[in-house]
């Protein structure tokens, strides 16, 4: 257990302050830099400030969920999809620094939450917890389908890395879908609505 813990905590650590690594290429890395305004610019880096936290709770939420996993297969499954929003983590740190932005100041307070969510998530059982995770990916399918239409058009590097982004986030929901989850409540799918909005108005500005 305290190696465990240890290595928990490592994790923590090397989301909030270490730079992030992919094995894969970044999406779009050999397209020129488009010609922004500054408030374009701006905006591009706001949106995908929003988007880098989003994989920050990404990471809480999977790594809470497997701890409280109960099923050695899913936690596996669990830990592949964590590395792949660890990919996407870096990708949207490395386009944040080109576009001249910064990743959110609350970071910290994102983890927490999204930690304490994911365990909770696991709590429940796996099959709720997969069906968390399924409409968790969901909605940031259409959070991201959203920043590809508010885009500016000509910022295809952006574009490239949300693309990316969202094929992957699909095939996370139809995994989580096939080992078991459930339908979460229409009650509880409003709620994480509600504070994916809070938390992003929050993040596309601090």
């Amino acid at each position: 257990m305290p190696d465990r813990l240890i290595l928990e905590f490592d994790k923590v650590m090397r989301t909030l302050f270490a730079p992030a690594s992919s094995r894969r290429e970044v999406p779009g890395g050999a397209l020129p830099e488009a010609t922004l305004s500054d408030r374009e610019r701006q905006h591009a880096g706001a949106l995908m400030r929003i988007d880098h936290v989003g994989e920050v709770c990404a990471q809480a939420l999977y790594q809470g969920q497997a701890l409280t996993c109960r099923d050695m297969a899913l936690r596996h499954a669990l830990q592949r999809a964590a590395d792949e929003e660890t990919e996407h983590l870096a990708w949207t740190e490395r386009r944040l620094a080109e576009l001249g932005a910064r990743t959110s100041l609350l970071n910290p307070l994102w983890f927490v939450g999204a930690l304490s969510i994911g365990a909770l998530a696991g709590k429940l059982g796996d099959h709720w917890s997969l069906g968390f995770l399924a409409e968790t990916e969901r909605q940031v399918e259409a959070h991201l389908d959203d920043h590809l239409r508010n885009l500016p058009m000509q910022d295809l590097k952006s574009r490239a890395i949300l693309e990316q982004m969202r094929l992957d986030e699909i095939s996370h929901a139809e995994t989580a879908v096939r080992l078991g989850a459930r339908r979460l409540p229409m009650l509880a799918r409003l709620a994480m609505k509600f504070a994916a909005r809070s938390m992003t108005r929050a993040a596309y500005h601090v």
